[in-house]
């Protein structure tokens, strides 16, 4: 009779003998680690993509906050202190930054600072498969 290298896990097990069963442990063994080396890169690759982009919508934010064109700036304030008061045009050109900032910061956190946190940890996999493997064990 042979036997196949690889095992199903739909296969129906119940017939097999104690030294197929073992038998059959190296593979399956081998199958998982390498099912979790991986989750390790795919799960790396996603935080270093989410993590980029979140750095580049930070400087974003930095540059508005820190480097916003002074020439629009004088422009806009003294435009619209022809029609109120220099303090009033200056404290309107300031919300307008700060709303620029409070945009880049916000897109950030909910395109991709929020994809990072959904993102199921390696180690809480492998937690879940040894779980798995106690519960299953235990029965025995």
């Amino acid at each position: 009779m042979a036997r196949s290298t690889t095992s199903s896990p739909l296969r129906d097990r119940a017939d097999d003998g104690l030294l197929t069963l073992i038998g059959d442990v190296p593979d399956l063994v081998t199958n998982l680690v390498k099912a979790e080396l991986a989750a390790v890169k795919k799960y790396v690759g996603q935080l270093v993509k989410h993590g980029g982009w979140t750095a580049i919508f930070a400087i974003a934010a930095l540059f508005f906050l820190f480097w916003t064109i002074p020439a629009f700036l004088a422009f806009l304030i003294i435009l619209l202190a022809l029609w109120m008061p220099l303090w009033a045009s200056a404290l309107i050109v300031l919300g307008i930054g700060v709303v620029m900032i409070a945009m880049c910061g916000l897109w950030a956190y909910v395109r991709h600072v929020r994809a990072i946190m959904k993102l199921e940890s390696p180690g809480a996999a492998a937690k879940a498969d040894a779980a798995i493997v106690k519960e299953f064990a235990d029965e025995f």
